[in-house]
């Protein structure tokens, strides 16, 4: 099988792509990356000698480099995405061309080649808050910020095309992936290449914000089960079955690194910001998937990876990260 994944040199793409090579000796994998701020190449250093491994420097959002790739492809898993919220909140264009744009090119290139398989991967950001209870596949799309918006409109596209066009398209949504290799922009490296510093770690408003953790190589697991045995046209939730609030995790990191708890440092909340967040999973139980991490060892693997590779993260807090962070907190003080 030849499998086209998009966005493959990020965080959770660079795992799947890792993950397939290692799981299915037969397949042959392409990544495409535009290789922004949070693509990154060392992410796939383990696989870049391996002969059944390609690498591809471009955008999602080129028609004629998605054709030819695609033209090439049985199945497309498309990672590919802006996802930081704060960063939508501060400008929202590159959202709109990539989540939504970038995914009706890629929707056009399988519509013209017949792609034999499309999964997209979303977030469980469509949903809006979820005060009471967990979102289930059928709840009705809410999005609060610009990045979920994206999100929820790239996902109407794709069930749009299912639709008129009768695309062979799946969609899992993921809640907070934590683990290896992922831009220090997110929550939980923040928190620990801070804490590392003895810098303090930034929570939105009380620290109340709820979230369910997945660790990245059970995230990829739940999209490789959809990918061999999900229905086509269905979506899929893929979830760790937690509820951890922003002070939880930050005194949890802390914890594990030996440091105190004064390194918290509450600042006013982002606009928008969605009190909680919980998925219903059974549906994907349902094919035979379950988490193998708990949120606790997810965490503690978490930490230790970017305790032991100082070498990865460093280098990119600076420059455009540095400018970024100072953008972001600075005005909460």
């Amino acid at each position: 099988m030849k499998l086209l994944v998009t966005g493959g040199a990020g965080f959770i793409g660079s795992t799947f792509a890792r993950y397939m090579l290692a799981r299915y000796p037969e397949y042959r994998v392409t990544v495409l990356d535009k290789l922004t701020y949070a693509g990154n190449t060392a992410n796939l250093r383990d696989v870049w000698d391996d002969q059944r491994f390609e690498f591809v420097q471009g955008d999602i959002a080129d028609a004629s480099l998605a054709d030819r790739l695609v033209a090439d492809a049985d199945v497309l898993v498309n990672f590919a995405a802006e996802t930081h919220v704060d960063r939508s909140i501060m400008d929202a264009g590159a959202f709109i061309e990539t989540d939504v744009r970038g995914t009706w090119v890629l929707l056009e290139a399988a519509r013209r080649h017949g792609l034999g398989r499309f999964v997209q991967v979303s977030t469980d950001e469509v949903y809006g808050e979820v005060e009471t209870g967990s979102s289930r596949e059928t709840d009705p799309l809410a999005p609060r910020s610009p990045y979920s918006a994206s999100k929820a409109a790239g996902d109407l596209m794709i069930g749009a095309y299912r639709a008129t066009y009768g695309l062979p398209i799946c969609i899992t949504r993921g809640s907070n992936t934590i683990g290896p290799h992922q831009y220090p922009e997110k929550v939980v490296p923040v928190f620990v290449t801070n804490a590392l510093d003895d810098l303090p770690l930034p929570v939105y408003g009380d620290g109340g914000a709820l979230r369910d953790y997945v660790y990245v190589t059970d995230h990829c697991s739940g999209i490789d089960t959809v990918l061999h045995r999900g229905r086509k046209g269905e979506i899929y939730n893929i979830g760790g079955g937690n509820q951890v609030n922003t002070l939880q995790l930050a005194r949890a990191i802390l914890g594990r690194l030996g440091k105190p708890d004064s390194l918290i440092q509450l600042v006013p909340d982002r606009p928008g910001h969605d009190r909680r967040y919980s998925l219903d999973c059974e549906k994907l139980a349902g094919l035979g998937w379950r988490p193998e991490h708990s949120f606790e060892s997810a965490l503690a693997s978490t930490v230790d990876w970017y305790l032991e590779n100082e070498w990865w993260w460093r280098p990119l807090k600076s420059g455009e990260y540095f400018d970024y962070y100072h953008r972001n907190y600075g005005a909460r003080g």
